[in-house]
């Protein structure tokens, strides 16, 4: 008899009338939310915008939810398109199913739109989206729990999670929680991230590369505990040859890219610096401005009259002194000089 497990929820959803409310899309939601607040917060702090972040996730939300239901789809395409499945199903999102590979690969594609519509460079919205990124799969990865799925083998551990359901090739008994143990490595990886960020000022997407390699090096052990289905290729899980790739790419980014570019972005945004530039500016220094540049004309007609004044009083000075045989003040003596 166990004495302590996990228990799973007796039902994923509830009816608000003819409503359905879905936990694993609650999960996916707040997970959004976080990651979009926190990644807002970064990026004020390294000088973009306010608005900045949530304009371009209005781009890359849907991008990535279509990305990692075409992962699922693809490398499990067998639950839909053979043995007299229904391939509608294909499109039932809230029946759980999304591939962070796809929905971070095709996510990063409508983020790029995004910050083409904003001048802004992608590396430096990454690195500020990177560690809140993280912390949404975390969260995310409790719509597993609600949907019952994602588990390991059989366990006797006192935090094992127990399953009760029958649907599909479930067999209820008490389980790895892998489901727990990828969103405790992702909220690991989030707080790395920012801890790396802070101390070695990581910049032109070196944040995001950290993010992505640190998270496949967990998703290598907990991919290899779970007892679902999956494609293997060489003996390992197709996800676990996803993440040895990608754990890879991002390495070789991180080290090429402190190389050509190191240090990080001075100005993240330029409309924003433009925008403080401009609220800077005293009211009246445009005004001020004006009305000097509108004097000059009068002041150099003054300067033109004070000049011809002067030049007359000078020759009237000298007129004055021929008369009355005087030298005027600075003119040479035509006497020889005389010596005692």
């Amino acid at each position: 008899m166990e004495l302590a497990y996990i228990p799973s929820p007796s039902r994923g959803v509830i009816h608000l009338g003819p409503i359905p409310l879905r936990g694993y899309a609650f999960c996916i939601i707040i997970g959004v939310f976080v990651a979009v607040w926190l990644g807002n917060k970064r990026w004020i702090a390294r000088g973009g915008k306010r608005e900045t972040v949530a304009d371009i996730a209005v781009w890359a939300v849907p991008f990535g939810l279509v990305g990692g239901r075409l992962y699922h789809v693809i490398t499990d395409y067998e639950l839909y398109f053979t043995n007299g499945n229904d391939w509608v199903n294909a499109f039932k999102v809230w029946d759980g199913g999304l591939g962070i590979w796809g929905a971070v690969a095709l996510g990063a594609l409508g983020a790029w739109i995004g910050c083409r519509r904003r001048g802004i460079a992608l590396p430096a919205y990454a690195d500020a989206i990177a560690p809140g990124i993280a912390f949404a799969q975390a969260l995310g990865r409790w719509g597993n729990w609600f949907n019952q799925e994602l588990y390991g083998n059989h366990t006797s551990l006192p935090w094992g999670l127990k399953i009760t359901s029958t649907a599909g090739d479930r067999v209820p008994g008490i389980y790895q929680p892998t489901f727990l143990y990828e969103c405790l490595w992702c909220i690991g990886v989030g707080f790395l991230v920012i801890w790396a960020d802070r101390r070695f000022k990581l910049g032109h997407g070196r944040a995001f590369a950290l993010y992505v390699a640190s998270y496949c090096v967990g998703r290598g052990w907990i991919e290899h505990m779970r007892s679902d289905y999956a494609h293997h290729i060489l003996g390992l899980r197709l996800n676990d040859w996803t993440a040895i790739v990608c754990f890879v790419g991002a390495v070789v980014y991180m080290v090429v890219s402190s190389r050509l570019r190191p240090g990080r972005e001075a100005v993240v945004e330029p409309a924003a610096v433009a925008a403080d530039g401009a609220e800077g500016a005293e009211p009246g220094e445009a005004g001020d401005a004006a009305d000097s540049s509108a004097s000059e004309p009068s002041d150099a007609g003054d300067a033109v009259d004070m000049t011809k004044a002067s030049a007359e009083s000078d020759v009237a000075d000298v007129d004055a002194g021929a008369d009355a045989g005087v030298a005027p003040a600075g003119a040479k003596s035509e006497q020889p000089s005389q010596s005692s």
